[in-house]
């Protein structure tokens, strides 16, 4: 699914296909899609994985070119073992330092992260399955949003009063905050089945939650 079809879908569920009296303009719900997108990410990130050169003698390896990144998972040291070798480590800004009893030599490290989905024009990261809890956050904010707006204006026509608006779209955010709760908890279950450490990582800049 791309923006366009996503921004459609959302239009739909706010019955605002009227493409000659829109109440939101594209820009707008682009706005809300994003909103969504970055929730929805925080609950179930974008699973990455990056090969990262270490430095011999230093256990400090530099992740700063990792864009949009969320959380680390595990870091693999060293690689193409079995069973992997997952390490302990610390997360300080832009800086992973290993914890274990490795000392990197200067080969590879596989760094295993999450970071934001994405949605353009071209398309989606986002799981086809969770396209339209997406697109329930991006319908509650665009209607908390203009109600908020409008509820103490007259003259605003349509098919739902702003009260009405903001009760629909407070209604759609609670939906969508509690699957994100329901399927984050999930997603951290899963990883750590997948990527058990010698011990669990140390973050001095991140609390991820139990």
């Amino acid at each position: 699914m791309n923006l366009a079809e996503m921004r459609a879908i959302v239009r739909r569920d706010l019955h605002d296909e009227d493409d000659t009296n829109y109440r939101w303009t594209n820009d707008e719900l682009d706005r809300h899609i994003a909103h969504a997108v970055k929730d929805f990410s925080e609950a179930v990130p974008y699973e990455q994985k990056a090969i990262k050169a270490t430095t011999s003698g230093s256990r400090e390896i530099d992740i700063s070119t990792l864009a949009d990144r969320i959380v680390i998972e595990a870091v693999e040291y060293p690689v193409n073992k079995f069973p992997r070798k997952y390490q302990r480590y610390s997360l300080w800004a832009d800086t992973l330092t290993l914890l274990g009893d490795e000392v990197p030599d200067g080969s590879n490290a596989h760094i295993y992260y999450g970071k934001l989905h994405t949605i353009d024009a071209e398309g989606s990261s986002i799981p086809t399955k969770h396209e339209d809890l997406v697109a329930t956050g991006a319908c509650g904010y665009a209607a908390v949003e203009w109600a908020v707006y409008a509820i103490n204006r007259v003259n605003i026509g349509g098919l739902m009063t702003p009260k009405e608006f903001l009760t629909w779209g407070k209604e759609k955010l609670r939906y969508f905050k509690a699957e994100l709760k329901r399927l984050g908890r999930r997603n951290r279950v899963r990883v750590r089945s997948l990527y058990e450490p010698y011990y669990p990582p140390v973050s001095k800049s991140t609390d991820y939650g139990p």
